[in-house]
C-alpha cells in the first residue's frame, strides 16, 4: 500500500492516506500478541475439556484475519455510511437481545448467549459500537437547535438496552454502555446539575444491583474479604504473575493455565504475565492505551460533533473493557467476565470489537471540506 502516490483517488488509496496508520499498527499488534497468547493458553484448556488441543487456537486464527478484513472495511465508510450500518446495527443487536432472553443458552445463571448456525453469539457485544454511534448521532441533533429531542431519544434507548442487559443480568456490560453514555452526555453540554444527578443515580443503580443480584454481591465480597467465598481463579491469577517475574518463564512454561478454567478468555491476561512477563505485560497495557490516546488527539480538532462524540464513545467503550479485564486479573476490582479485546478468546467479541474499531478509524479519517451529515 505504500505505492500508492497522494493523487490516487481510488477507494483503498484515499484510505490509506487518510486513516490513521499508528492507530492500524496499534491494533495489528495486539492481534499479533492476542494469536501468540491464544496459542500459549488455550490448549491446556481445550485438553481439560475434551477437545482437540489446538480446537481454539484454530477456530481464533481462522477468525482473526476475516475480523481485520471486518475492521478494514467498516473504517472505508463516511461518517453518513457509518450512522446508517449503525442504527441498523442496533435495531438488529436490540432484537437480539430480546431473543436472547427468551432463547437464549443459560450459563451459569445468566441468559446472555444466542445459538445460531452452531456458533454461540452475544448480542450485547455489537449492541455496544452500535450504541455509542447511535446516540451520538441524537446527541449530534439535539445540539443543532431545531427543536429535536435528540437527548430525549438517547436516554430512552439508553434505558432500553440497560433495561435488557439487566434482564440478563449483564451488570459489567451495563457500566460500560453507562460510561459510554454518560461520556457522550458530558461532552454534548450536560447541565452540571444533571452530572451530579446522573453520579448518583449511577452509584445507587450499583447499590441496587448489589444488593438484588446474589452473585454481584458475591463477587464485591470475595474482593473486598477474600475468605468470604471462592477466589480460585484470582488466587492462580496473582501467582502466575509472580512466577512470570520482570521476563516470564518463556512460551509454554506456564502451569497457571492448566488450572484456571477460563484462561484463555477472562483471565488470558495472567498467562502473558506468567509465560512472557511483567514487561510484555506493560507493552500490551501501552498499546492499548496509545490507541485510546492517539484516538482522543485526532478528535481534539474534531468541529463535527457528531463525530466527536461517536468517536469517544467507542474510545471509551475500547478503554474501559480492557481495563476491566486487565484490573480484574490483576484483582485491582471485583472479578468481572469481560474479554480482552483483540487478545482474549471470543469470536463475538472479536468480530464486534473490529467493527467498532472500524468505526473509530473511519471518523477519525483525515477530510476537507464539510461533512455530509
Amino acid at each position: 500500500m505504500t505505492g500508492f502516490s497522494r493523487t490516487d483517488r481510488s477507494v483503498v488509496g484515499r484510505w490509506w492516506w487518510t486513516v490513521d496508520r499508528w492507530t492500524l499498527t496499534a491494533v495489528l499488534t495486539i492481534c499479533f500478541i492476542g494469536a501468540m497468547l491464544i496459542l500459549a493458553a488455550s490448549p491446556a484448556v481445550a485438553t481439560r475439556i475434551g477437545l482437540d488441543s489446538f480446537h481454539f487456537v484454530k477456530r481464533q486464527l481462522l477468525f482473526v484475519p476475516v475480523a481485520v478484513l471486518i475492521m478494514i472495511g467498516v473504517s472505508l465508510l463516511t461518517p453518513l455510511q457509518i450512522r446508517r450500518v449503525a442504527t441498523l446495527g442496533l435495531i438488529a443487536g436490540l432484537g437480539m437481545l430480546c431473543l436472547t432472553l427468551v432463547a437464549g443458552q443459560e450459563i451459569k445463571g445468566a441468559r446472555r448467549w444466542l445459538n445460531i448456525a452452531g456458533q454461540s453469539i452475544q448480542a450485547s457485544e455489537f449492541v455496544k459500537p452500535c450504541f455509542a454511534v447511535f446516540s451520538a448521532w441524537m446527541f449530534a441533533e439535539w445540539k443543532k437547535g431545531r427543536g429535536f429531542p435528540g437527548w430525549a431519544a438517547a436516554c430512552a434507548t439508553y434505558g432500553v438496552v440497560v433495561g435488557l442487559l439487566m434482564l440478563q443480568p449483564d451488570l459489567g456490560m451495563t457500566i460500560v454502555i453507562t460510561c459510554i453514555f454518560g461520556a457522550q452526555f458530558f461532552l454534548a453540554g450536560l447541565p452540571l446539575v444533571l452530572v451530579v444527578f446522573v453520579v448518583m443515580s449511577g452509584v445507587t443503580g450499583f447499590l441496587g444491583a448489589y444488593l438484588l443480584f446474589p452473585h454481584v454481591q458475591s463477587r464485591v465480597n470475595r474482593f473486598l474479604d477474600p475468605s468470604t467465598g471462592d477466589t480460585f481463579q484470582v488466587d492462580r491469577a496473582m501467582e502466575a504473575f509472580a512466577n512470570g517475574g520482570a521476563w516470564g518463564r518463556g512460551p509454554g512454561e506456564g502451569i497457571a493455565k492448566a488450572f484456571i478454567p477460563d484462561v484463555h478468555a477472562d483471565f488470558i491476561f495472567a498467562v502473558a504475565g506468567e509465560e512472557f512477563g511483567l514487561i510484555t505485560c506493560l507493552v500490551i497495557l501501552t498499546l492499548f492505551a496509545f490507541v485510546v490516546m492517539r484516538g482522543f488527539m485526532r478528535l481534539l480538532g474534531e468541529t463535527n460533533l457528531f463525530v466527536l462524540l461517536a468517536g469517544a464513545g467507542l474510545l471509551v467503550q475500547f478503554g474501559l473493557q480492557a481495563f476491566i479485564n486487565m484490573a480484574s486479573t490483576l484483582h485491582m476490582i471485583p472479578t468481572k467476565g469481560m474479554t480482552l479485546p483483540f487478545i482474549s478468546y471470543g469470536l463475538s467479541s472479536l468480530v464486534a470489537i473490529s467493527i467498532g474499531m472500524g468505526m473509530l478509524m473511519a471518523l477519525t479519517r483525515r477530510r476537507y471540506g464539510e461533512l455530509d451529515l
